[in-house]
């Protein structure tokens, strides 16, 4: 991730003008332009539309600004096309912006910069966006915001061969090393001997030792934050096998994961006054002759057994363990994020993340943090008559619905049977991945519902 994406320091050069315009804005600022520009935008067909980017030359032959069609998605986005189109060089929005507006229409310029390099060289250069009088404060939360993202989308584009339990344990080292937090790891056999029998159940069949990864940071005086992913570094579906094309990216199911830990390093980086916890359960689902089958009942560390229906609905299983543990220290707040159904999908499409809560001050209190950064979140019912779906004749419930219908909810109310009354408990269902491009999130993974958990963490704790 390239930090140099915004500046605050005077150019060299004076930084070429930015203009977003909407289509119907286009005539009446034309009429204000000489000649030659009217010209050269009726020349080159600028209609204003989404994403249309264009250069107008000054009358030396240099570029004089920039018109940018203007974003539907908001302020965000207004400026992303632009970054993603043009050269090296300094450039400046319009002066009369609020300052919020120019912070929000920063990250999606430094988004837009985004490339996964790990496997191939990218060697485009980064053009920088003028923010002039900006604190030092503002542009470290710039960085930090377009880091966290990016941090996301570096785990989860990772081809699976590089990014095994292992792997995703040696990350949150990292991310522990660089903000002075506690990392522990609970490994193979000693899932057992710790009490996470279901996520070493389902991760037991792979070669790489599934694990409970544990962050930890803060003053323990602080509110406790519980953040849960589910890390499952690739799904075959198990002995209920997906078919190809269902299999094919499915090294983005530990996507939940990959949220958490992006969640974790902006509330590090911001130094909000919470303890904070991480709780990551890192598995493959594969197949060999440990797998677990359908038909089997699993333990699970808070004493309920769960008849396995579907081994293809792994996720929540390896969830139930790290939910109960979460519980177990009475946390304020439970966030948890998870790849877990493609009912949410159908319910809300790719592009919005899924969350349920039974809170419903902090449904709304997501709605207004999402509504803020132009992060759209959508929350789905926990709609409690559909529990009895989970109903098993052998086991205290099934981790399947006897109806194909509101997988989503399904999965939603299997989980909070392992949420311990008390904490406040919100579930993220998330697709993680963006299939086609807009400016400022390419194809490949994404983050959703992460810019505006934190900004609610951030409006609830932030003294």
């Amino acid at each position: 991730m390239n930090d140099c994406f915004v500046t605050a320091d005077t150019p060299e050069t004076p930084a070429i003008p930015l203009l977003p315009l909407e289509a119907e804005e286009l005539s009446a600022w034309l009429e204000g332009q000489p000649q030659r520009v009217r010209q050269w935008v009726a020349a080159a067909g600028f209609k204003a539309r989404p994403e249309q980017v264009l250069t107008v030359p000054d009358e030396e032959g240099g570029i004089g600004q920039v018109l940018v069609g203007a974003s539907p998605e908001g302020d965000t986005w207004s400026l992303a096309a632009a970054a993603g189109q043009l050269q090296a060089g300094v450039f400046a929005p319009p002066r009369d912006w609020p300052e919020s507006r120019l912070l929000q229409a920063a990250v999606g310029w430094g988004l837009s910069g985004y490339r996964f390099d790990r496997y191939r060289r990218c060697d485009r250069p980064v053009p920088r966006l003028h923010l002039p009088g900006l604190e030092p404060k503002g542009i470290g939360r710039l960085r930090d915001t377009v880091a966290a993202v990016s941090l996301v989308r570096d785990l989860i584009n990772t081809p699976a061969e590089d990014m095994m339990p292992e792997h995703l344990g040696a990350a949150a080292e990292a991310l522990a090393e660089a903000y002075g937090a506690r990392v522990s790891q609970v490994v193979g056999e000693d899932l057992l001997r710790e009490n996470y029998p279901a996520i070493h159940r389902v991760g037991r069949a792979s070669a790489y030792a599934p694990r409970l990864i544990d962050l930890e940071w803060g003053d323990p005086a602080h509110p406790r934050i519980t953040l849960v992913g589910k890390g499952v570094c690739f799904d075959s579906g198990g002995l209920d096998i997906k078919p190809a094309d269902g299999m094919r990216w499915m090294k983005k199911d530990m996507g939940g994961a990959a949220h958490v830990l992006g969640l974790a390093r902006l509330v590090m980086a911001a130094g909000l006054p919470v303890h904070l916890r991480v709780l990551i359960g890192a598995v493959e689902n594969a197949i060999s002759g440990d797998a677990f089958r359908p038909g089997d009942v699993l333990p699970t560390r808070a004493g309920l057994r769960v008849e396995v229906d579907n081994t293809d609905a792994e996720g929540r299983l390896v969830l139930a363990d790290l939910l109960a543990r979460a519980g177990e220290e009475a946390p304020e707040v439970i966030l948890d994020f998870a790849t877990l159904t493609g009912a949410a999908r159908v319910a809300v499409g790719t592009e919005i993340a899924a969350f349920f809560t039974g809170d419903p001050d902090l449904a709304h209190g997501l709605y207004r943090a999402a509504a803020a950064v132009d992060d759209p979140c959508w929350r789905l019912p926990l709609h409690a008559p559909y529990d009895a779906l989970l109903e098993s004749s052998v086991a205290d419930v099934c981790n399947g619905a006897s109806s194909p219908y509101g997988g989503a909810i399904t999965a939603g109310l299997f989980l909070q049977r392992f949420v311990p009354a008390g904490p406040h408990w919100v579930h993220f269902d998330v697709m993680a991945w963006n299939t086609r491009h807009r400016p400022g999130r390419p194809k490949g993974g994404e983050a959703m519902g992460l810019r505006a958990a934190f900004q609610w963490l951030e409006d609830s704790y932030r003294r």
